[in-house]
């Protein structure tokens, strides 16, 4: 089976870290914080697709081709710019760049007071939105797309080193930006954004025992509440909340509904679209399950998180060799991924590589071995090579480990073993079991591929039923299509007006013109004209406009009194203000070049 491609469109863009242009290198947070506003303030455009920070950042200090990062990251448009800081005094600039023809359409300056951040952050975000929409065709923008989240600069600022600390990904760091995140919290206790980065820093150090299980899930779903009880809209927040619901309390439906909630505020939250292509998955919704996975790609190209999800999408479709090579690519880049180990021995048992599967562990470095991994993938590889001596005392040590102490995962590998030997009293027995305990790996280790001996039993199907709710499915196919914004009585009128303004007032000639802007004198709002050119001429505004431009300049080029006149002098009369865009336009529409249809 072919590796999933991401979905690619023209209404695709990547933000690229802004420069610092700072004197001092300390304030590379505060550019890394513009960028991230910025990307996310561009999510949450329906019908837009921009890279997550993750695969953005990865090109970070990196002199590259334009057009090769533009390819790497399967866009069609990238935003960079610089940001400076002088005292209370900011100077940001943005620049929009055709990324395969490697120029740049739109450029804009700033210069603003620091206190000014959240509003110049809006500003920039709505101006880059209209652009974008204007060269790409019809979407809606709201009225904002980036709300201030504290009226303190002081913790905004420290907000951001808190993020920029804990995306080293690291217990050390993780720990740092706690710090952070308590200061803001100091500063302004309703800090939505910040009760959630602390959140997630307790979930992660709780996910690799730094601190107790109990104590960092609980201390996240605490925080996280509370969060959520500010603001209602954080897709982080319901990431959150999914995760809680898998992994502390078994429940497949709370995290369904959880995750779904976080797409649906924003369709370009990462983590969000791989979850829930984890969950579809788990419930043998492959072709879902894909989709999902394919956003997550189309968003985030070059994380591993990603690269981990798209491999385990493969082992869960038994596509065992494809997802090997997923999970080989991963460990290529990062070695001690801990959960792309434990996926691959599973791979590894399914191609019947049984010995390299029972010594996989050894070779690895301590400090990233499960031991309940461990035991698990030598008591599977002994029973299925059918080595009976080293197969009981393998279970034995497995059942040892699963009546310990955090025995979680040694416990969950006593059910694959059960199930992959065709044990079914006993496997069932487990699931009963680990459904009564609400056991967090339960809704994990019971669709895997292993277990398939034992899926034709009644049994298997009716705990399935119970797990992984068919209600949940039955309404996740709905077209999604919107009410147009106009009835057709009204896009007519809007229709003939705009054309009667168009030849009358020739508003094309103003190389400053807008979609906004001739919204204004059409008396609508600029979503509204957005769908009408899209829907009624089947354009978007730039060749809507310069489609006039392109009129006016034949017009004006035939005329004798204007013969002394350069081609790109008429070009510039006529409204165009770029000379890429310019002979674009004048090819596309003629097929020839302006040279040349004038000596026609």
């Amino acid at each position: 089976m072919m590796q999933l491609k991401p979905n690619l469109s023209d209404k695709t863009i990547a933000v690229l870290p802004f420069v610092n242009m700072s004197a001092s290198e300390e304030n590379e947070y505060f550019s890394d914080g513009i960028t991230e506003e910025i990307i996310n303030g561009l999510a949450k455009l329906d019908g837009l697709k921009v890279t997550s920070r993750t695969s953005s950042f990865f090109f970070k200090g990196r002199n590259m081709p334009i057009p090769d990062i533009g390819k790497a990251l399967g866009v069609s448009t990238l935003l960079e710019g610089s940001v400076r800081l002088s005292g209370n005094s900011m100077r940001i600039t943005a620049q929009l760049i055709d990324a395969a023809e490697d120029f740049h359409f739109w450029s804009e300056t700033w210069t603003r007071k620091l206190e000014n951040v959240f509003e110049v952050q809006d500003e920039i975000s709505l101006l880059i939105a209209d652009r974008l929409r204007e060269h790409f065709g019809h979407f809606e923008i709201q009225d904002h797309l980036v709300e201030a989240k504290t009226q303190s600069v002081d913790a905004y600022k420290l907000y951001l080193k808190g993020r920029q600390t804990f995306n080293k990904w690291n217990p050390e760091d993780v720990k740092k930006s706690m710090g952070f995140y308590h200061q803001v919290l100091d500063i302004d206790p309703n800090h939505a954004e910040a009760l959630v980065g602390l959140a997630d820093a307790y979930s992660f150090l709780a996910t690799i025992a730094a601190i107790p299980y109990e104590e960092g899930w609980g201390k996240c779903a605490e925080l996280t509440q509370k969060a959520l009880t500010i603001n209602d809209r954080l897709p982080d927040g319901y990431y959150q909340l999914a995760n809680l619901a898998f992994f502390t309390k078994c429940n497949y439906r709370e995290a369904f509904e959880h995750a779904s909630r976080a797409v649906s505020l924003n369709p370009n939250h990462v983590e969000s679209q791989q979850f829930m292509a984890f969950l579809y998955i788990l419930a043998g919704k492959r072709t879902e399950a894909r989709n999902h996975l394919r956003n997550a790609l189309s968003i985030d190209p070059l994380s591993q998180e990603t690269q981990f999800f798209n491999g385990y999408v493969e082992y869960m479709s038994e596509n065992y060799t494809e997802s090997l090579e997923q999970l080989d690519a991963c460990l290529e880049v990062n070695p001690m991924n801990i959960p792309v180990h434990a996926v691959k021995t599973l791979c590894l048992l399914q191609l019947g590589r049984y010995d390299e599967a029972i010594h996989y562990f050894d070779e690895l470095p301590p400090e990233i071995v499960v031991v309940g991994e461990k035991a698990g993938s030598r008591a599977l590889g002994y029973a299925l090579k059918k080595d009976k001596a080293n197969a009981e005392k393998s279970a034995k040590r497995l059942t040892e480990l699963a009546q310990g102490d955090n025995g979680f995962t040694a416990d969950s590998y006593r059910f694959l073993l059960a199930g992959a030997t065709g044990q079914h009293d006993d496997a069932f027995a487990w699931v009963a079991n680990a459904q009564h305990m609400r056991s967090p790996l339960l809704l994990l280790r019971f669709s895997d591929p292993l277990v398939n001996p034992i899926k034709s039993d009644p049994r298997y199907a009716a705990f399935h039923q119970q797990l992984f709710p068919p209600d949940l499915f039955e309404t996740r196919n709905e077209s999604g299509k919107k009410a147009p914004l106009l009835d057709d009585a009204s896009a007519r009128e809007l229709k003939g007006k705009l054309l009667d303004l168009i030849a009358t007032e020739k508003p094309f000639l103003n190389p400053d013109l807008s979609l906004r802007s001739l919204a204004e004198q059409l008396g609508i709002h600029a979503n509204q004209l957005s769908w009408l050119l899209n829907a009624g001429f089947g354009k978007n505004f730039n060749e809507f406009i310069n489609h006039y431009r392109l009129e006016a300049f034949k017009q004006m080029a035939r005329l004798p009194e204007h013969a002394h006149l350069t081609i790109m002098a008429m070009a510039y009369d006529c409204g165009f203000n770029s000379k890429t865009v310019f002979n674009t336009t004048f090819k596309k529409e003629t097929g020839l070049t302006p040279k040349q249809f004038l000596n026609g």
